[in-house]
């Protein structure tokens, strides 16, 4: 029995127990589960805050669901308006602290809005036969209980619903009634999705509430906004802004695969998250550019439109769906069913490229796509091939043959014309990787580490192992490939646990920075550089090419990392995923 399949089995064991209620919940998630594959295998979803405080605005519960229902809100409308946006999936946010604490289902417990007409049901049962996902979301907040001169939480009662008193309007008051609510939901609606939780209560926390979901439901997924919790199986980044170019959206994540990760931004340009009465434009190339440098990192868009009452979108909104269901379905082979390029799964190098280029690469097999978000300012584009060797380049969209060359551990496109205004896409047909020592087979130590993430985990071929450097600098890493041989190059996959560029004083990356590379035939005598430089702050894959060399030993020494001392978490600290070096260039398939 493989100590892999054996790993399975006792998972699974395990997790039987957890169920049947014999064994505790473990404190984190398991990192992948079957029950997270349907959002793994999803690009999108839609994101609907909509409740009591959707403009114009009720202070009254029966009054806005009667405006509701006289409107003509019909479930099928927000169903195929997700399709539209290729969503997999709806987060229905009506229990939001903004918006009144609104349930918009039947529940037996007083404390805030609850509507007679099951729209929360409704919208289930019409997501399921479309294959969508409908996930609630829960608030944690009591502090907007009062927004607006009005008193949305009715603790009189809810302290006669549970026999004393409690205040709805505290956070651990709250917290009792939220944690009520879970258990409701759970109880009333098995076909649930899961839960999105906006940050933690400490009354969930102390009485156990995301080890009695994973029990009760064990198929319910969770995900909380901004804070990476453990126990949960995704971590939402809400509408980051600030990077360069705007649209590239995980520049400012910091999440290592595979942690499901999604990203929640709004569709509109301004307003808030939920509808305030306004028309707002959709700008179209900012939002195809979110959700495409998304999927080029795996990471999940859930986009965020403004419902009406009546639960139709400002018309702005519906004309951008509309855009991106035909715009996206051109283009859908190189987005569905596809992994980020340039990380753990393989791929050719995203990012930044000539001539002031930018775009990700998505992968799917032996098949890679190359989306073009900003075009260079010349007809030729090049990108780092990572020792892919290609056998054919088309335009996607048109099926035109596109020429090119490899060379030098580059792949270039030329003669390039008639760039589409969002999203160019190139499909690249390989031929598998060559040139590249098998990391399995390089010994690979490590001058100082932290417990368990040796130099080793970083020559693995797993990237759920890493080297971590136990904030020491400089330090070295040093590569035994057994007996003489060509080095080329070295590559690496810095671990993407960290923002890529300076977003405050606090959050900022910890790539490498300055670096030298030596060599050895006896590993003790190095000599001088044969390489000294600076690498990017980039995420993705990234190389340092040598004058070739034979050799048995190699060292990259760090000396420095991106981070500044005034962010205590990163400063200093260096983390890999997998490094290998290569003997030769790829060159073309035939």
């Amino acid at each position: 029995m493989s100590a892999k399949f054996l790993r399975r089995v006792l998972a699974a064991c395990a997790s039987m127990l957890v169920v049947a209620g014999l064994l505790a919940a473990p404190a984190s998630a398991d990192l992948q589960k079957p029950s997270q594959q349907w959002l793994r295998d999803s690009q999108a979803g839609l994101f609907l805050h909509w409740g009591m405080r959707t403009s114009p605005g009720y202070t009254s519960c029966s009054a806005w669901e009667k405006a509701i229902t006289d409107g003509g809100w019909s479930p099928a409308y927000w169903v195929t308006e997700a399709k539209k946006l290729h969503a997999s999936y709806l987060v229905l946010a009506s229990f939001h602290s903004r918006l009144g604490y609104s349930r918009a289902w039947p529940s037996k417990i007083p404390g805030s809005c609850t509507t007679k007409r099951d729209f929360l049901g409704e919208l289930i049962a019409a997501a399921k036969p479309q294959g969508l996902k409908v996930i609630l979301y829960m608030t944690n907040d009591a502090q907007w209980h009062d927004e607006g001169g009005h008193e949305w939480l009715d603790s009189a009662g809810y302290s006669k619903y549970k026999g004393k008193t409690v205040d709805l309007d505290s956070q651990s008051g709250f917290g009792q009634f939220s944690y009520d609510n879970f258990f409701e939901v759970m109880k009333n609606y098995p076909d649930l999705g899961g839960f999105w939780i906006d940050n933690d209560n400490a009354y969930w926390e102390s009485h156990d509430l995301y080890q009695q979901i994973y029990q009760q439901r064990p198929d319910y997924l969770l995900s909380n906004n901004n804070e990476d919790t453990p126990i949960m199986d995704t971590i939402s980044n809400e509408q980051k802004t600030g990077m360069t170019p705007s649209y590239d959206y995980p520049q400012a994540t910091y999440t290592a695969m595979p942690r499901l990760t999604e990203a929640c931004f709004k569709l509109p340009d301004t307003g808030s998250w939920w509808y305030g009465g306004s028309n707002s434009a959709v700008n179209k190339a900012l939002n195809i550019g979110r959700l495409v440098t998304n999927s080029g990192s795996s990471i999940k868009s859930l986009m965020a439109e403004t419902a009406m009452v009546n639960g139709k979108f400002p018309s702005n909104q519906e004309a951008f769906n509309n855009f991106a269901n035909t715009y996206l379905g051109a283009i859908w082979e190189s987005l569905g069913g596809t992994e980020g390029a340039g990380y753990m799964y393989g791929g050719m190098q995203p990012g930044f490229w000539n001539d002031g280029a930018h775009g990700v690469i998505t992968i799917k097999g032996d098949t890679q796509y190359v989306h073009v978000l900003t075009k260079p300012s010349g007809s030729t584009l090049k990108i780092r091939d990572n020792g892919y060797r290609v056998s054919k380049v088309t335009n996607l969209r048109t099926g035109a043959a596109i020429s090119f060359s490899q060379g030098s551990g580059s792949l270039t496109l030329s003669g390039l014309s008639g760039w589409d205004t969002y999203d160019t896409v190139f499909k690249v047909e390989t031929a598998g990787r060559t040139g590249t020592y098998d990391p399995k087979t390089v010994t690979l130590k490590a001058s100082a580490s932290a417990s368990g993430h040796s130099g080793q985990a970083a020559s693995d071929g797993d990237y759920l192992t890493y080297f971590d450097n136990n904030k020491t600098l400089p330090v070295n890493l040093d590569y035994d490939l057994g007996s003489a041989k060509k080095v080329q190059y070295l590559g690496v996959n810095q671990r993407e646990d960290s923002v890529s560029y300076a977003r405050s004083d606090s959050e900022q990356s910890a790539r490498i920075k300055a670096y030298k590379v030596f060599v050895s035939s006896d590993g003790k005598n190095w000599g001088s550089a044969v390489k000294s430089g600076t690498l990017p702050s980039h995420r993705g894959v990234q190389f340092v090419d040598l004058t070739a060399v034979t050799s048995r030993y190699v060292r990259l020494q760090v000396t420095s990392t991106y981070a500044a001392s005034s962010d205590s978490t990163r400063y200093k600290r260096l983390r890999i995923d997998e490094t290998w070096l290569g003997s030769d260039y790829a060159t073309t398939a035939g």
